[in-house]
């Protein structure tokens, strides 16, 4: 008999009958844990062996074909937003009266809330920070984990032996003017050209960004900016570092990192697959700071091998 136990939803955001058809069993709402209400996409049995996917910052980091593949290989799926993004709760972006290691705990409350058992836990960017963190602080939450697109330290200074951002993408990154971020069009138009920058699909990143602008709460400009470009991470207190402590992990971790990142270079993955003891490094050789959706079976069969 399955462990698993129905989560409390604050409300629903998507009835059964409105459940798209390419979504297996997919079901939106909000959930209570570590004081704070999250924003969640459930897909596939909730009896199945639990992969949380934490958002870097929203949810929509992870992609819907990632999330329907790991549900049809027989896991409970469940994607969510990190505070003052997404669905999840939002007080002031600019300003968070929190830490990293509070997201920590909320992912480990999350995945206790919806399963009595360890989940495996996912991170993906900054995310994948988040994870690490998690896994550490709370190692009886979590049976596997898996770091996309991340690295071991915090935003900021980075470690000597650790590749920083590319400059010259940074540069053209950064060089432009922001959007109105109460435009959804300009919004749209700004992740675009940021996603061909960078190096990702701008289609992808067009269609991604107009779904975020429609599940921010409101159109202030600092809550737009945090759901489309993370800033609250600039803000948060993110010590003490938790890099020394990567080799206490005792769980299978799986390390993802596209060759062409040239916001977090594959360098980074790298340092991290070394430092957790016995972590599967996956090089996805044209993928560079997302997804693609030619990687979705490879990435989804090697969480599923964990």
């Amino acid at each position: 008999m399955s462990s698993a136990r129905p989560p409390r939803l604050v409300r629903d955001r998507l009835p059964m009958s409105s459940r798209p058809a390419a979504c297996p069993s997919l079901v939106m709402s909000n959930i209570e844990a570590n004081g704070v209400a999250l924003g969640v996409e459930h897909y596939g049995d909730a009896g199945a062996p639990l992969v949380l996917l934490a958002g870097g910052t929203t949810m929509l980091s992870w992609p819907d074909e990632l999330c329907e593949e790991l549900a049809r290989r027989g896991r409970h799926v469940v994607r969510y937003d990190l505070r003052d993004s997404g669905a999840s709760t939002t007080v002031d972006p600019e300003a968070p009266a929190y830490t990293l290691r509070d997201l920590a705990a909320d992912a480990a409350a999350l995945a206790r809330e919806l399963d009595d058992r360890p989940a495996h836990l996912a991170g993906i960017g900054v995310g994948g920070m988040v994870a690490q963190v998690a896994a550490l602080d709370h190692p009886s939450a979590f049976s596997a984990l898996t770091l996309v697109g991340t690295r071991p330290v915090a935003p900021g200074r980075v470690d000597d032996d650790l590749p920083d951002h590319d400059p010259a993408v940074m540069k053209r990154l950064f060089s432009r003017p922001m959007p109105d971020w109460s435009d959804r069009a300009a919004v749209a138009e700004f992740a675009a050209e940021s996603a061909a920058i960078l190096g990702d699909d701008p289609v992808v990143a067009r269609a991604t960004a107009e779904r975020r602008w429609d599940r921010a709460p409101g159109t202030r400009p600092e809550v737009q900016m945090a759901n489309h470009l993370g800033t609250v991470f600039a803000r948060l207190d993110c010590t003490p570092r938790w890099r020394e402590r990567l080799s206490e992990l005792a769980i299978p971790a799986l390390v993802v990192h596209g060759r062409r990142d040239p916001f977090f270079p594959v360098g980074n993955g790298e340092a991290l697959a070394r430092e957790i003891s016995g972590a599967r490094l996956l090089v996805l050789e044209q993928a560079a700071t997302a997804i693609p959706a030619a990687a979705v079976d490879e990435v989804a069969a090697a969480m599923i091998g964990l």
